[in-house]
């Protein structure tokens, strides 16, 4: 699953001690404690995993790494981690389904890249587009409740600022009906990833990947990935689009439509150099054009951020606490109330509503009644 050579293993098991662990000390008939448990520190499954007189299934049903040979990013080592806890998560979350009695089952045709992804936009539109809200962290949160209406499983992850590695993904989707999302500052993006992924939903195609404006005019892109970019475009643009289609042609003389664009994303929750790569694709800004532009987008983004790393220090030194709490994921409540139903049926205990929902608990009687 993480094609990882006994070599790069031992190596990462190994990492701060002044004796490294050799081959002979795990691939043995016997290994000690502190090695399983830095074992475990890498895999994060549990020592009881390793217990386990079975071995692991390398099944297609068993991970999406058996199901595809390839993704559209080279993954990295954190990014493999979180998609196989999350797939782990899903197994889980199934059997529980099952166990409690509740439908799980798909509530929306199959689609192909030869159906118009225009179309299939505009009719997903009118069923799972919410409330619009210029807040775009509440608007993320309204459009993964109205998937989960629709049995539609969307989780949110969040990388600590100190972990070495960060997944080098934006997000993905796992059959038969779970999306995972990376938390960013922009949420923008977020939205962005979910309306792409919820495509790839939509053809049944699964998909991990770094999503990338720069690529999304290339003309050469997958037809996959070209389907997924212009569903999740249409979807989020709605009736700007046709503003977006009549524009003339992007240049110095009339700003780059610059007031127009910028109008445009804070009512479709669409950043500004998506739009501007939608009119790249479009041939409605040459290519010169759209890099002046990208560049000066880019630029007003890092002065906002270092204004904004400025007003921390200032704050820093006239003594205010930072808040220093982790972000905490959006939870969808078609997995929230899964779980309820599951301890309700006596599927599962206290503890384990507490685990899966990651709560405290003394935050129990607010989520079981």
């Amino acid at each position: 699953m993480y094609n990882l050579s006994a070599k790069e293993f031992l190596s990462k098991i190994s990492e701060g001690l002044k004796n490294p662990i050799t081959e002979k000390d795990v691939f043995s008939d016997k290994i000690e404690i502190a090695y399983l448990k830095r074992i475990d520190n890498i895999f994060e499954k549990g020592i009881h995993y390793y217990l386990d007189p079975k071995a692991p299934e390398d099944s297609k049903e068993a991970s999406v790494f058996f199901r595809k040979d390839s993704f559209g990013t080279e993954l990295n080592f954190r990014a493999k981690k979180v998609v196989s806890q999350f797939e782990d998560l899903k197994i889980s979350i199934s059997a529980i389904s099952k166990l409690a009695e509740m439908d799980t089952n798909r509530k929306f045709p199959k689609f192909s890249t030869n159906d118009n992804p225009e179309k299939v936009a505009d009719e997903f539109r009118k069923l799972l587009y919410p409330k619009f809200t210029t807040i775009r962290r509440d608007f993320l949160k309204s459009l993964i409740y109205k998937l989960a209406e629709h049995n539609i499983l969307v989780f949110e992850f969040v990388e600590t600022t100190n972990r070495k590695e960060k997944a080098n993904v934006d997000g993905f989707f796992l059959k038969p009906n779970v999306i995972v999302i990376k938390r960013y500052q922009s949420f923008r993006r977020e939205i962005f990833t979910l309306a792409h992924e919820l495509a790839h939903f939509l053809l049944e195609k699964e998909e991990i990947e770094i999503l990338n404006y720069e690529v999304m005019a290339d003309k050469h892109l997958s037809s996959i990935e070209r389907w997924c970019n212009d569903f999740a475009y249409y979807f989020l643009v709605g009736e700007y689009g046709e503003i977006i289609k009549k524009l003339d042609a992007a240049t110095a003389s009339n700003d780059y439509h610059f007031d127009l664009i910028k109008s445009i994303s804070d009512n479709t929750h669409l950043s500004q150099i998506a739009l501007f790569t939608r009119l790249l694709f479009q041939n409605q800004i040459s290519l010169f054009n759209y890099k002046n532009v990208k560049n000066d987008l880019e630029e007003k983004f890092k002065k906002s951020q270092e204004e904004k790393q400025r007003e921390k220090e200032i704050q820093k030194e006239n003594g205010k606490k930072q808040r220093g709490s982790i972000a905490k994921p959006i939870s969808s409540p078609l997995f929230v109330s899964t779980i309820q139903a599951a301890f309700y049926e006596g599927i599962i205990n206290e503890y384990d509503v507490c685990k899966k929902l990651n709560i405290k608990p003394e935050k129990l009687n607010s989520f079981i009644q």
